[in-house]
């Protein structure tokens, strides 16, 4: 694959487990695990997209959501572009502690104009605890991105990494004006339809 022309830092964040480890493994390498071990300090890995020409390098950390680690990780905070806020739309309790961890964002992150999404995974179990109108509802009062997401059936996990780059691409000053192009295409796979996914909220 050809050298990156841009280089992008995503964070994933959220209580322990949400999905985060999960979902950067559908994304990243087209799996799932159903046991996946907790992620211990940070995991990390890297995927390359096509944005308009541009070979653009996504550098993709996944943080350790318990709480004996959470002073490890303003570290990693530092230059990230994009953050994706996932919690368990199954587990209340992940969405009431959302506010800790936009709270850790505030004082910790050196972009003040990072993207930022919020994901509600674990679509597709049975037992939802958390609607998908307060999602929105939340991610617009704190005007983050939104989407549902369920890193087991693939649903929305690519169409969220997509938006979240694009629209990093277009804001200012976290990249160079003359890259900021929409239309990504994927090279390790194919691009799902984006009409296939509804509950995306670009609040623009």
């Amino acid at each position: 694959m050809d050298a990156a022309d841009i280089t992008v830092k995503l964070i994933l964040i959220g209580d322990s487990a949400v999905g985060k480890s999960s979902l950067l493994l559908r994304f990243a390498e087209g799996s799932f695990e159903p046991s996946l071990k907790p992620t211990i300090c940070v995991d990390f890995k890297v995927k390359k997209m096509v944005v308009d020409g541009h070979t653009v390098q996504l550098a993709i950390w996944d943080t350790a959501g318990q709480e004996r680690f959470r002073t490890l990780n303003p570290s990693y905070y530092r230059g990230t572009q994009g953050i994706v806020l996932v919690y368990d739309v199954t587990r209340k309790d992940t969405f009431t502690g959302l506010e800790s961890w936009l709270n850790e964002l505030e004082i910790y992150t050196t972009q003040s104009n990072a993207v930022k999404m919020l994901v509600g995974n674990k679509t597709d179990k049975p037992d939802r605890e958390v609607e998908r109108r307060e999602g929105l509802q939340f991610a617009k009062k704190r005007s983050l991105l939104f989407i549902e997401t369920s890193a087991k059936t693939e649903d929305g996990v690519q169409h969220a990494f997509e938006e979240l780059v694009i629209k990093i691409l277009q804001t200012p000053n976290l990249l160079d004006k003359s890259r900021k192009k929409q239309g990504v295409q994927l090279k390790e796979s194919s691009q799902q339809d984006r009409s296939a996914c509804t509950a995306y909220c670009p609040l623009s």
